[in-house]
């Protein structure tokens, strides 16, 4: 039996992009932008690295963060994440969510179908994808080196494609500020936390 969040949300924005396209600093700035109270960031790959640490017997914080630890093990990673999912393609959705109250859910990395597919079949009515793209010289600036086995596998491009977004965050220093291109994101997620108030209440 598939356990329920605390409160079902009233929107619940799942985000995509490359890696290093700044899918952590959009969603980052998304949550600034309207409170924590009011907006929860849920990362699926945190309970997918909490399993394999454990799994694995690795340290997790190292896992968590940025460095070549990380790195190191992404790609064993994917394909042990990928095993779980063919099991079970809603397993770190669940995890992800648990204990969930605020009316606005932040999914900051959607990476397969699968998640996508689990978010609107659960939440139809709430759930809406944006995309976070830059161009590769971009990424390259940032630290995003091509890795085979990681770049050309389905954890970063199985949403190139085959999707329609809701919203496309161009995340390039030339591109119209940040700001301006959430608005539109920010307007919804003004308006479905209206019931704020009331929702904790019957919660």
């Amino acid at each position: 039996m598939e356990s329920s969040p605390v409160c079902e949300p009233k929107l619940v924005l799942v985000f995509s992009g490359k890696r290093k396209s700044g899918k952590d600093y959009v969603t980052d700035l998304i949550q600034q932008r309207l409170s924590r109270d009011i907006c929860v960031i849920l990362r699926l790959s945190g309970p997918l690295k909490d399993q394999y640490a454990q799994e694995h017997s690795l340290d997790l914080d190292q896992l968590l963060g940025p460095g070549p630890y990380k790195e190191h093990y992404r790609k064993d990673m994917i394909l042990w994440g990928e095993t779980r999912r063919q099991q079970d393609p809603g397993f770190f959705c669940r995890l992800a969510i648990q204990g969930a109250k605020q009316p606005v859910w932040v999914i900051s990395d959607a990476r397969r179908m699968s998640d996508v597919n689990w978010f609107r079949s659960k939440f139809p009515r709430q759930t809406r994808c944006v995309r976070v793209q830059s161009s590769e010289a971009t990424r390259a600036k940032r630290g995003w080196r091509f890795t085979a086995g990681v770049d050309d596998a389905e954890s970063e491009c199985g949403l190139d494609s085959n999707i329609v977004y809701d919203w496309t965050i161009t995340n390039e220093p030339d591109a119209p500020s940040l700001d301006l291109q959430l608005q539109p994101i920010l307007d919804v997620a003004k308006e479905a936390s209206l019931s704020l108030i009331s929702d904790i209440t019957d919660c």
